[in-house]
């Protein structure tokens, strides 16, 4: 009888040093920090953007090989309630995409050479998002959240007005690029600052491509539409 409540009191003892464990708050590092109307910081991150592309007859598909790049912003968060915050984020995307061209694509012309069937596409992106983040109740130090809204981004890079084209071998792409951007992270609070690790996904909502002159082009005559779509990987310090 006696093992009986000795056991039973152990029992009773690890229960209640496990549900004080699990359930004991811990002392909130910048408990304050949520409560200001406007917060500041910047992030630092990486990018992978691809083309998603729509044709005009049924090809082969143009591969995309894509690269990371590299993404540097400010952001500036205004307050609206405990659980919403508008968030403006501009940045530098710095990005390249290699497309390679099936020889399919020029039965009727010379022989391609691979220079031919090569396109490098680089890009350099200042983006503007407007964005909506809508947070759940802060759990001791850590904060996840869910992200999206709209951008606009202006390609530096762009040779929009480069009289040359595919011929000369020039691929052209847009100046000006409008995406809508959905995205997931946790805010991380410690004795300093708040560390965020977020993802987003990006979706343009407009034709990038700049169309040869020559309608038979074999590197533009059979696409439709060529969209920007890609992820960040960021990391925020505020």
């Amino acid at each position: 009888m006696k093992k009986v409540l000795i056991v039973l009191a152990l029992l009773i003892a690890s229960q209640n040093a496990s549900a004080q464990l699990f359930s004991k708050e811990k002392i909130r590092n910048q408990e304050n920090f949520d409560k200001k109307l406007l917060t500041w910081g910047f992030y630092l991150g990486l990018n992978n953007y691809d083309y998603q592309f729509n044709y005009e007859e049924d090809q082969p598909d143009i591969l995309v090989e894509t690269n990371f790049g590299f993404s540097v912003g400010l952001i500036s968060n205004l307050r609206i309630n405990d659980h919403l915050d508008l968030r403006f984020e501009p940045g530098l995307f710095i990005t390249q995409r290699n497309l390679q061209y099936d020889p399919s694509y020029f039965n009727g012309f010379e022989e391609p050479t691979s220079s031919d069937l090569l396109r490098e596409v680089k890009s350099t992106y200042v983006h503007f998002p407007l964005l909506l983040k809508v947070s759940t109740k802060r759990i001791n130090n850590f904060k996840p959240f869910i992200i999206g809204g709209f951008s606009t981004s202006l390609n530096l890079s762009s040779n929009e007005e480069n009289p040359d084209d595919n011929a000369s071998g020039q691929f052209r792409t847009k100046k000006n690029v409008v995406f809508y951007e959905l995205g997931f992270g946790i805010d991380f609070y410690n004795q300093w600052f708040k560390f965020t690790p977020s993802i987003r996904g990006v979706f343009a909502l407009n034709d990038e491509l700049v169309r040869d002159e020559d309608p038979n082009s074999p590197w533009t005559s059979n696409i439709t539409t060529m969209k920007t779509r890609g992820i960040f990987l960021n990391f925020t310090f505020q």
